[in-house]
């Protein structure tokens, strides 16, 4: 979707200041948060992609005044009420009001945590021969999905060249939006700055994206 969270190449924000010797987490509720995502969605309550489209949908003056850490927790929060795992009121009084609903795969206890939680593995077998090779031109769809999707705005319609293929994916798109995995080819696409940017790009500048085959024409 074209949402705010979708901001590359975008001019205003001033430039990335590293944070020298940043923690992993700032506050103790970060890493609360981070525990709460891992273990809802191990437990079979959403997918990593879905999980992103809910952060991806909060308002913009939410997301833009948003530490990393409160996005994932406004968009967890709004997820679990929408697929019936919370309620409004709930949440407002801070305890259960109803039954819980059962989870997909449902609990697990402390000696199983490292087990369960390990990131799952998302390349799959391939459903049809990869319709690029490497070196191919390739131009990027110009597609406006007001679902989920990988596909940076600042690509679509631009014309790269296929550096890499990484095999066969879980495609995010269909995943985010519960409609299966419905596996893509997934490749390295290098653009050329000024092909992007225009005159006023870099001339030495690069920029390489992975993309899935369906976000993907022939130049």
């Amino acid at each position: 979707m074209n949402g705010v969270h979708d901001m590359g190449g975008m001019d205003g924000f001033g430039k990335v200041e590293p944070e020298p010797n940043e923690p992993m987490f700032h506050e103790e509720w970060e890493s609360r948060v981070l525990a709460m995502v891992r273990a809802m969605g191990a437990a079979g309550a959403f997918n990593i992609d879905t999980s992103r489209f809910y952060r991806e949908t909060l308002p913009p003056h939410v997301y833009l005044s948003s530490s990393y850490y409160k996005k994932w927790f406004l968009g967890l929060e709004e997820m679990l009420i929408d697929k019936g795992y919370l309620t409004r009121e709930e949440v407002a009084t801070g305890h259960a009001m109803q039954p819980a609903k059962a989870l997909k795969h449902g609990k697990f206890d402390r000696a199983n945590v490292e087990r369960v939680m390990v990131r799952g593995k998302f390349g799959r077998p391939a459903p049809a021969p990869a319709k690029f090779n490497i070196g191919d031109r390739v131009r990027a769809r110009n597609i406006h999905p007001a679902t989920h999707t990988r596909l940076p705005r600042y690509v679509r319609g631009h014309v790269g060249v296929v550096e890499l293929n990484h095999g066969c994916h879980v495609f995010p798109d269909t995943a985010a939006m519960e409609r299966g995995e419905n596996p893509q080819w997934l490749y390295t696409v290098v653009f050329e700055g000024r092909d992007l940017w225009g005159e006023d790009g870099d001339p030495t500048l690069k920029v390489s994206i992975d993309a899935f085959e369906p976000y993907l024409d022939p130049a």
